[in-house]
């Protein structure tokens, strides 16, 4: 009988210094779902500057309320890189389009969230990000066990954190790592 894979829903992947991706080059994913058939996620620290949160609501046909904080757009991974998710705190209910990722993290990829955003009644934290990570049955398992990724318990102020160049470092940390004892060489004992 084949063994079930751990549940990783609901934590962070922390790229190894040798990922070999240049995409995901000291990315912090967090796993929005993760089960026999795959997984899915979003890098929570690649913002893209060249894209404007208030520009895609423009686009998007919806009003912003005067004042309205800009929000980073992160690049959230190389699959449908034109589609858009929220992830944010439990606080914002959404509907039945949104998923309950973990204890206080829910992901929503419908036009509601922004635009209770725009008007200033969404979510108290959220992160949004254009595409996402994906990987196919086993694919993540395997990169974990050749010493891509390291994984750790997801914790809110690194997915909603604003530095986003300091989240690679806090993850690690939240180990009790420090990136200068990684080595850029995977090997086995």
């Amino acid at each position: 009988m084949k063994e079930q894979p751990t549940d990783l829903t609901g934590k962070m992947l922390i790229a190894m210094p040798a990922m070999g991706d240049p995409r995901f080059a000291q990315s912090v994913v967090f796993l929005c779902a993760h089960s026999a058939e795959g997984a899915m996620g979003l890098i929570v620290n690649k913002p893209t500057p060249e894209i404007r949160f208030s520009d895609l609501l423009e686009q998007l046909g919806i009003a912003a309320q005067p004042g309205l904080r800009e929000m980073r757009v992160h690049f959230g991974g190389p699959v449908e890189h034109g589609r858009g998710f929220v992830l944010h705190s439990a606080d914002y209910p959404g509907g039945d389009a949104t998923l309950r990722v973990c204890g206080d993290m829910r992901l929503t990829a419908t036009l509601d969230v922004l635009q209770a955003m725009a008007e200033g009644s969404g979510p108290a934290a959220s992160m949004f990000a254009l595409g996402y990570a994906g990987w196919g049955p086993g694919q993540l398992e395997s990169e974990i066990a050749d010493n891509g990724w390291l994984t750790c318990d997801a914790r809110s102020d690194i997915v909603f954190g604003r530095a986003n160049e300091h989240k690679w470092t806090a993850a690690l940390k939240s180990l009790g790592i420090s990136p200068a004892n990684l080595s850029s060489t995977s090997g086995r004992a």
